[in-house]
């Protein structure tokens, strides 16, 4: 029997358009009403006040503090609050960090349409999800052995190396997370001592090995 989503209430946060109508057409199709969409992580908390969805479905990957940013600022102002986080990398150490920081469930932007909604409804009710295909993955990451350079850093810095590593300057990455230039320079030099990189263009290679951007 195929899931239906009748009666929720979906706030999509992508910063795709061709990708949230994508998401809308196959969520409504299958029962269940988007209230909203929104391009980043601080409309995402902000529609999120607004709308109380019964889930936000929201990627990683967004302009500003992006998804994991988000979600750390949504959930300290709804604890309760049911989040879907979806990503197109594979990487075992965002999910990871994702399910530690509070998110519902999380699932990879390659899986098939009816993944998506079984999903949704899950996170919906309150049930942790993990895409079946990262699972096993997500075990091995879960259980440490460092093989993974970015394990070492806390998610703090997690979250400013994957900006740094896609670009973003010192300057956007404090306004975007409301920090101090000089605080986001600190969490850079500890993110270099632990990544022993000397440079942007170093902490991008690593990120790129790591399978966390995609060149």
């Amino acid at each position: 029997m195929a899931q239906t989503l009748d009666g929720l209430r979906i706030l999509l946060a992508d910063d795709h358009a061709a990708v949230r109508m994508g998401f809308r057409l196959l969520l409504e199709g299958a029962g269940g009403t988007v209230v909203d969409e929104v391009d980043s992580g601080e409309a995402a908390v902000t529609a999120y006040a607004h709308h109380r969805p019964d889930v936000l479905v929201m990627d990683v990957s967004m302009p500003g503090i992006g998804g994991l940013g988000a979600l750390e600022r949504l959930l300290a102002r709804t604890p309760d609050a049911h989040v879907l986080l979806l990503s197109a990398h594979d990487d075992a150490q965002i999910p990871a960090r994702a399910l530690r920081s509070g998110a519902t469930g999380y699932l990879s932007k390659r899986a098939q349409p009816q993944e998506l909604i079984r999903a949704v409804a899950q996170v919906a009710r309150g049930q942790r999800y993990v895409d079946p295909e990262l699972a096993p993955q997500l075990a091995l990451a879960q259980l440490g052995g460092g093989v993974d350079p970015a394990a070492a850093l806390t998610d703090k810095e997690f979250a400013i190396f994957l900006q740094l590593a896609q670009g973003r300057s010192v300057s956007d990455i404090a306004a975007a997370h409301k920090l101090s230039p000089s605080t986001v320079g600190t969490h850079l030099y500890h993110i270099k001592q632990k990544l022993n990189a000397s440079n942007a263009a170093e902490l991008a290679l690593i990120a790129v090995r790591c399978g966390l951007i995609e060149v």
